[in-house]
């Protein structure tokens, strides 16, 4: 759910080919496909994920930003 609201909160422009760039807060991105994200399920404390996707025109993106990891253990 982080993920999603991340990416909600996020924009980027670009395409799978180009450089990756972090997106920024405040602006949704137009996402009608995603095509991968990075699993942060064993991942403990900020770490970066990687988001591709296709937009409402077919373009593939590469959004980058950073979450909180799910893999810290403790009570």
């Amino acid at each position: 759910m982080k993920t999603f609201i991340a990416l909600t909160l996020a924009i980027l422009a670009g395409n799978v080919f180009a450089a990756t760039e972090t997106v920024q807060t405040g602006v949704p991105l137009d996402i009608a496909k995603t095509i991968s994200i990075t699993d942060t399920s064993a991942a403990c404390g900020i770490v970066p994920v990687e988001v591709v996707y296709e937009d409402s025109h077919g373009q593939r993106h590469v959004a980058t930003y950073s979450v909180l990891g799910d893999g810290c253990g403790g009570d």
